[in-house]
């Protein structure tokens, strides 16, 4: 059997490597894929992703997201919607509404094996408080894929994900190679996002080592739900308590709304603006100079990644259980040179909840 994958030269750190991204051939793709698969200390190999041209069969697939409230989440949906219409299987995308509704999330999914899903892809609302229901799922022979936000769970298929600890440490080491060791101490405000959630403690985790032994002070993180009204307050609060405060750091979110913020107390230079994952707001705020940087983790392909791997498995064909797509940073200076296609959805996307 011909394998999914080609073993590719280690590409840097270049989004000019990235594919145009016409809709039927979004592929070859920069990935990686971590051996042993599901392990925490794994091994990121560089590879080339190579999707089926077309499911065998209509296959019933849902997925179940924590919401759909900030454009991140929006690019996920566009990315499995558009490979379920691709490959041609029928899709059901259910959302919890939030951080805090962990006993909806599990209730949807338990919805959708009863109403018959072959396969259930989950961003998850929290790293181990999922697992009751997958091995649910398991024991029924339906496989799941561990999509974005990672999970604890050994009963998984496959995860199709990017290390949140690799993108928390992409911008921490940012920050540190712009004020390293013996320079002037800058104070930071630093926003992972909502506690107990597997991306956040992975990604705060990532940040603070990378800052460790730099001229980087971090203030004590700001946990909080990603929507917008959450994160704005939280960074008023910090603002407000910590004028001496040098950058804001954190979830797209957050540097979506603290570009307003900071205009509107005429801090724009004197308070840096990161994130440490991209959206089309953080996009459009790096191409205005509103926001400094933000690592790219291509969510359009973690969701088509997702549904490719569950019709491969539901098929018996090979797959990779482990990957994810490369992982790059975006500033003024190279955004003109990143295909926006193939890291964000296209503008005016609106949610799409079903593919038939």
């Amino acid at each position: 059997m011909k394998h999914v994958l080609t073993s590719v030269a280690l590409l840097g750190a270049t989004c000019a490597a990235l594919p145009a991204m016409a809709e039927d051939a979004w592929f070859p793709y920069p990935a990686e894929e971590v051996v042993p698969a599901f392990s925490a200390d794994g091994t990121a190999q560089p590879i080339e992703y190579e999707a089926l041209a077309k499911a065998d069969k209509d296959y019933k697939i849902c997925v179940s997201f924590p919401h759909m409230k900030d454009a991140y989440w929006l690019g996920v949906d566009y990315g499995v919607t558009e490979e379920a219409k691709r490959e041609g299987v029928s899709l059901n995308v259910v959302e919890a509404g939030g951080y805090t509704n962990l006993a909806k999330q599990i209730s949807q999914i338990e919805d959708c094996a009863a109403g018959g899903a072959q396969a259930v892809i989950i961003g998850a609302i929290s790293y181990d408080g999922l697992n009751s229901v997958v091995k649910e799922l398991a024991d029924k022979d339906i496989p799941v894929i561990d999509l974005v936000n990672g999970m604890s769970s050994p009963d998984l298929a496959a995860k199709s994900l990017v290390s949140f600890e690799t993108m928390g440490k992409e911008i921490g080491s940012y920050l540190a190679q712009k004020h390293p060791e013996g320079s002037d101490e800058v104070t930071v405000g630093w926003f992972p996002g909502p506690a107990g959630a597997g991306w956040v403690e992975a990604a705060n985790k990532g940040f603070m080592e990378a800052v460790k032994g730099s001229a980087v002070k971090v203030l004590e993180p700001r946990y909080g739900d990603t929507g917008k009204e959450a994160q704005l307050k939280l960074v008023e609060d910090v603002l407000q308590a910590n004028p001496e405060v040098s950058y804001i750091a954190g979830t797209a979110v957050t540097a979506e709304v603290a570009q307003g913020l900071l205009r509107e107390r005429g801090l724009t230079d004197k308070v840096g603006n990161l994130a440490f994952y991209l959206t089309p707001g953080v996009y459009s705020g790096i191409q205005r100079g509103f926001i400094e940087a933000a690592p790219a983790d291509s969510m359009v392909i973690q969701g088509r990644i997702a549904v490719d791997q569950a019709v491969r498995i539901l098929e018996g064909k090979d797959y990779v259980k482990h990957v994810g797509p490369k992982i790059f940073v975006i500033t003024k200076d190279n955004i003109e040179d990143t295909p926006r296609s193939a890291v964000l959805p296209p503008d005016g996307f609106q949610p799409v909840f079903s593919v038939n």
